[in-house]
């Protein structure tokens, strides 16, 4: 069974840049509702209740035909929030010096035009969606993709550094349809400390 693992912090935790009441619908509708669909999807299949949600979403080729969409869209939103909640803390974290921070400065000539680059790819995401810090499996250089609605950018052979959810039930009472706005208060909260141990532990993996 999957589960939801609690927040480690509270829902007012990252005011004033995403509000309390976000936080909740959020994490306890949005997030809960694709943990079910997932266990539901998943009932039939033992083999796959003891997988982790990564390994579905790594080999959505091996999944059964009637699921498959389902994995993609509820174990991806399971999946990327789970990582979301994890990519932010209260008052933020800043990016020191480090392997990260010197391959973002290789790869996009700045850590400022890194910023501008990762927040029009939130921008202009059509509908919704996500916007990606990852780096690829095969090359191992850092990319900034967007993927839209669930869709999880390890299906397609890259991993995760860092994520923004610009689905409108992640600003839109408090932004209305000021997703811009949204984007860039972001920044405040993003947990950079978590960005650069994930990026340790992936090129571990290369």
């Amino acid at each position: 069974m999957f589960k939801l693992d609690s927040l480690l912090y509270s829902y007012d935790a990252l005011q004033p840049y995403i509000d309390a009441l976000t936080m909740e619908i959020h994490f306890t509708k949005h997030h809960q509702t694709y943990v079910n669909n997932l266990n539901a999807a998943v009932q039939n299949y033992p083999d796959l209740e003891n997988k982790s949600v990564y390994d579905l979403l790594l080999n959505l080729d091996n999944l059964p035909v009637d699921i498959k969409a389902t994995v993609i869209n509820n174990g991806g939103g399971h999946y990327n929030h789970t990582l979301f909640w994890l990519m932010m803390c209260p008052q933020g974290k800043a990016l020191g010096k480090g392997n990260l921070l010197t391959a973002i400065e290789q790869k996009f000539g700045s850590f400022e035009q890194f910023k501008v680059l990762f927040e029009n790819a939130a921008k202009t995401r059509f509908g919704s969606g996500w916007a990606w810090l990852v780096v690829d499996r095969v090359t191992g250089s850092l990319d900034i993709v967007s993927t839209s609605n669930q869709d999880c950018p390890i299906s397609n052979n890259k991993e995760v550094i860092l994520g923004l959810d610009v689905w409108e039930h992640a600003y839109y009472l408090h932004y209305q349809n000021r997703r811009a706005d949204y984007i860039t208060a972001w920044w405040n909260v993003v947990n950079w400390g978590f960005a650069q141990d994930k990026y340790a532990q992936i090129l571990q993996k290369l």
